[in-house]
């Protein structure tokens, strides 16, 4: 038996290819598919068969791409209704695989529709070995319930019954394989370690240790981590089938003159993926800034639409490509192109550019110290507000600024901090869309402000 796992950053997401004697299956495979094929390649396998524990909400799946390039029958739970061909599996469903039995147990709670997967080694033990159990039960935590509107209560006592009446029936030694390690937006306090057993979580995993169900319900519904944009359309887009990769129109590579053509007729938004250092220098304006390598998917599904066509402006030809793939884990595949040769072939046509002043921790305070007319906004989630920040900030984190921003001072100078100023880059980009111009990003961030000894204030 083999297990490869394969962990994207930024979503944390994890799939794995389990191996056989001669076949392999790919569990929960991500959207840019080929390492999968690389991987059987390599293992001398076939890839039998295509496995999803749930419609996940967090990223596109990469069944339909698989499934078109191997011929493998994709194995979804019933329940999820899906509209492409698939083998639906239930509570007490075998595929088998080699010398490999997978037996179904239908544990919902994340998602009404949620399987897991366990797996029993048949030449070597009748024991089961492993469980594939997608976003029920993580390193450390357990999936959150509470992303289908007005159904929290009922799917998180769905999860404890999961939990304690599936999982948890499983033997100590058994080994677990979750979708998401830690920074998914799927649960709240995930493990930096990516695989676990039975035993350990029963005896460490906070969410295990709440044996009451209401006071388990009361916790998995309380003060979660809001929900990026995505979540609401990729798992009916998982649903329906996504469109293979290969059937979208190729990249295209844009002049300014169609760039500026573009912006004239209302067809395109201007995505900058540069640092947001780079991004304030000069920048076309209006543009969004997101910088493509701080958890760019993650950051693009929670803002970007995806019925708007997109340009990207990048460093070089590389960074785009690598935007593209991440941009499509999350749905994101209207792209109109890239600007050739970057902000520097804008400017040299003589179009029109706008700049954000950065400035330093130090800078800062000297302006708290002064009489200046001054707003602080503080960008990161609440939480972190809550920990530490600067007295008389104001904190609206930068997903609200979309619906809050008359919030946000017209007059006099805002300057705008997150944790280290890349949050605060994409929301200087969205106040100048919205018409604020006398914008400052603070470098370094709280990061810096601390480092700095410039000291904190805690609620």
């Amino acid at each position: 038996m083999i297990i490869r796992q394969f962990f994207i950053p930024g979503i944390a997401h994890s799939s794995y290819l389990l191996g056989g004697t001669g076949s392999c299956l790919i569990i929960d495979p991500s959207r840019d598919s080929d390492r999968y094929m690389d991987a059987a390649r390599e293992e001398g396998m076939k890839i039998a068969g295509i496995l999803e524990t749930h419609l996940h909400a967090d990223f596109i799946s990469g069944h339909q791409d698989l499934a078109e390039k191997t011929g493998a029958p994709i194995y979804m739970p019933e329940r999820a209704k899906a509209l492409f061909p698939h083998i639906p599996v239930r509570q007490g469903s075998i595929i088998t695989i080699d010398d490999m039995r997978i037996e179904v147990r239908e544990t919902p709670g994340h998602t009404p529709e949620h399987v897991s997967y366990v797996l029993i080694h048949q030449s070597r033990s009748e024991s089961p070995a492993l469980v594939f159990c997608g976003d029920t039960l993580f390193v450390g935590d357990a999936g959150r319930p509470d992303l289908f509107p007005g159904r929290a209560r009922e799917l998180a006592s769905a999860l404890y019954t999961s939990l304690h009446e599936e999982l948890m029936t499983l033997p100590d030694h058994c080994e677990i394989y979750p979708a998401h390690g830690a920074g998914s937006f799927c649960g709240r306090s995930l493990s930096t370690k990516r695989t676990s057993t039975i035993g350990y979580e029963r005896i460490a995993n906070p969410a295990l240790a709440i044996e009451d169900p209401e006071a388990f319900i009361k916790t998995l519904t309380s003060n979660m981590p809001p929900a990026p944009d995505h979540f609401t359309r990729c798992s009916d887009i998982n649903r329906k089938g996504p469109v293979p990769l290969a059937k979208l129109p190729a990249l295209k590579a844009l002049s300014p003159v169609d760039v500026r053509n573009l912006l004239m007729g209302g067809d395109a938004e201007i995505v900058d993926i540069r640092r947001y250092d780079a991004y304030g220098a000069v920048h076309i304006p209006d543009s969004l800034n997101i910088d493509s390598e701080v958890n760019f998917s993650t950051y693009a599904g929670w803002i970007l639409r995806p019925d708007v066509n997109h340009v990207l402006i990048g460093h070089n030809k590389n960074q785009i490509a690598d935007a593209v793939v991440m941009m499509h884990r999350v749905g994101i595949d209207s792209i109109a192109g890239y600007l050739s040769g970057g902000i520097q072939n804008w400017v040299q046509s003589g179009f029109e550019t706008n700049q954000i002043r950065i400035i330093s921790v130090h800078e800062l305070a000297h302006l708290i110290a002064g009489e200046h007319e001054l707003e602080i906004l503080d960008v990161r989630t609440v939480a972190e507000y809550a920990d530490y920040h600067i007295p008389g900030s104001v904190n609206i984190p930068w997903p609200d600024l979309r619906t809050r921003v008359d919030e946000v001072r017209v007059s006099g100078l805002v300057a705008v901090i997150c944790g280290t100023g890349v949050r605060a880059g994409i929301a200087c980009s969205i106040l100048e869309r919205e018409g604020h111009h006398n914008i400052l990003n603070v470098a370094g961030g709280y990061t810096g402000w601390i480092a700095a000894g410039l000291g904190n204030s805690s609620q």
